[in-house]
């Protein structure tokens, strides 16, 4: 049951903060083999322990830590800096950029390269670009109209400064230009094969009969694909039929469409694919470096084949693992969010069980915090998983130092005290470490959890900061000193309020009537519940949206 290390960890944690937390004592642990399926099972020793040590005094505590002192393991220090680029030593003379594809809001899984790119930029004092990776993508995946300020609202929130906007879709003359000089080149060929004949002839390593029409017979061709129906032609490059990977046989540069475009609607009917655009724009724009996700390593190779045709200058390419958040309720998905939103399951792109940026935003985490919790990540090499509550620590170290102190009771139970003094008001702090108190109105009314009522029924407890009653629904208070008993929450002559959860479900309850002093948009936090974003007023009740506890 690891009891040596629990006392450990709690003698240290309550000399060094007054008293021991066993939320904090429990992460310790790790380092001594503890697993994460154990800990129901050692939370009820790590709160016996907490509560014991708590109770010692100071000088006691001190006296026993040099008992167990040695059992304390020192972590290393993770230095939060991002490693070096490579040959990125002249600062300013770094270029990135950030693409996000259109499809709709960035979310947290998904803004994490982006926000590689970003943070490098501003390391380097280099030129960063947001470029709209918006061809017309594929059946299942398509750009969205809303997405452009979606995105845009989103790197607003996470404070990237980016330098210059590109779209994708306002240069295709440019890439049709590259298309026609790697024709010439006799790079690039059009083929009116079948999906299944070039799929055989990629197994087989057999080169298309397409491959060798003369080239001014491949410009002829390339300029009746323009007038072609969708899935009659493509142009694709030419590769080694014999290469090892049969997918980097002979790729697709530009297909037919008919889609309708957000932007630029029908006026093209001729999409580029993702590797060729960037083969074409990296150049262009002068990019130095590339981080990209390891899913995206058939297309680096794609383009560093075509920058060896025109002879250009490679950037320097870096791959990073994909990044799974664990703790969070289903699979945090663009594609899935877009459905979900069209269909109307989703009551928007803030919803938030898109797990978008506005809608963690809306939830009171910090652009300076998702930043934070991206920046430890790094360039990870491998995928990796990483719980949700890393973040949500690095919020909470923000929130800690200024969201004020309320009261909050779902579910409530309504308690009548006879002998109360009546209707008052009371001072009671805002925050731990600031001097100012509120008012909170107080009658013979309370209303507390029906957890805390359950778990309490006919035991005495404290009504913090008020007095000590026997837990009934008619009771009496049995005494005005802070006894050792159970501290609950209430809240008396109440407003009525909700809560807007992570899973998409809302939480009913009332609050105290201290919120109806707060702003629109402020974060506090409800006390024992968790830290909440006030969104406004909705049907007479103050709704609030759950960011974590």
């Amino acid at each position: 049951m690891l009891e040596k290390e629990i006392m450990a960890y709690a003698l240290q944690n309550a000399i060094e903060h007054k008293k021991a937390d066993a939320e904090r004592v429990m992460p310790k642990l790790f380092q001594h083999g503890l697993k994460k399926n154990q800990i129901e099972q050692v939370m009820p020793k790590i709160n016996e322990i907490v509560k014991s040590v708590n109770d010692m005094k100071p000088e006691e505590r001190e006296k026993k830590f040099k008992e167990y002192k040695k059992v304390v393991k020192k972590r290393e220090e993770k230095s939060n800096e991002l490693p070096e680029l490579p040959k990125s030593e002249v600062k300013g003379k770094v270029t990135l950029r950030i693409a996000p594809f259109p499809s709709g809001a960035l979310h947290i899984g998904n803004a994490k390269t982006m926000l590689l790119n970003a943070l490098y930029a501003e390391r380097y004092k280099g030129k960063l670009y947001l470029v709209y990776d918006d061809t017309i993508g594929s059946q299942e995946k398509q750009p969205v109209k809303e997405s452009y300020d979606l995105i845009k609202e989103a790197f607003d929130i996470l404070g990237v400064q980016y330098d210059d906007v590109v779209y994708k879709s306002d240069r295709l003359k440019i890439y049709y230009e590259h298309a026609v000089k790697l024709i010439k080149k006799k790079k690039a060929y059009v083929c009116h094969c079948s999906i299944d004949e070039v799929r055989d002839n990629r197994s087989k390593g057999v080169e298309c009969g397409c491959r060798y029409f003369p080239y001014g017979l491949q410009l002829e061709r390339w300029k009746e694909m323009f007038k072609l129906d969708e899935g009659h032609a493509t142009l694709r490059l030419k590769t080694d039929m014999m290469h090892k990977n049969p997918a980097f046989r002979d790729r697709v540069l530009f297909k037919i469409s008919d889609r309708k475009h957000p932007r630029v609607g029908n006026k093209y009917r001729v999409w580029p694919t993702l590797e060729m655009t960037w083969a074409v724009d990296d150049h262009l724009l002068g990019v130095t470096h590339i981080i990209r996700g390891n899913e995206l390593m058939m297309e680096t190779e794609v383009e560093k084949y075509i920058w060896d045709i025109f002879g250009w200058k490679h950037p320097q390419t870096i791959h990073t693992g994909l990044v799974k958040i664990s703790g969070v309720e289903g699979k945090i998905s663009k594609s899935k969010s877009q459905k979900e939103v069209m269909s109307g399951k989703y009551f928007g792109w803030d919803d938030p069980r898109t797990w978008s940026i506005q809608s963690l935003h809306k939830r009171g985490i910090t652009g300076l915090a998702i930043k934070q919790f991206v920046k430890e990540i790094g360039l990870n090499k491998r995928n990796l998983t990483v719980p949700i509550d890393s973040l949500y620590s690095l919020n909470r170290k923000i929130m800690d130092l200024y969201a004020n102190r309320y009261n909050f009771v779902w579910n409530p139970i309504k308690i009548d005290v006879k002998n109360s003094e009546g209707e008052r008001e009371i001072k009671v702090p805002l925050h731990p470490d600031k001097e100012d108190k509120r008012s909170v109105p107080v009658g013979n009314v309370f209303y507390v959890t029906k957890d805390d009522f359950d778990k309490n029924k006919r035991k005495e407890v404290r009504l913090i900061n008020l007095f000590n009653i026997k837990m009934k629904e008619k009771t009496k208070t049995t005494s005005v000193e802070n006894r050792k008993v159970p501290k609950v929450h209430w809240v008396s002559k109440p407003v009525e309020a909700r809560v807007l959860m992570p899973e998409g479900n809302w939480i009913e309850g009332f609050a105290d009537a201290g919120i109806k002093d707060i702003s629109e948009r402020e974060i506090i936090q409800f006390e024992r519940f968790g830290f909440c974003r006030y969104s406004g007023m909705n049907k007479g009740k103050h709704e609030f949206w759950f960011g974590h506890k």
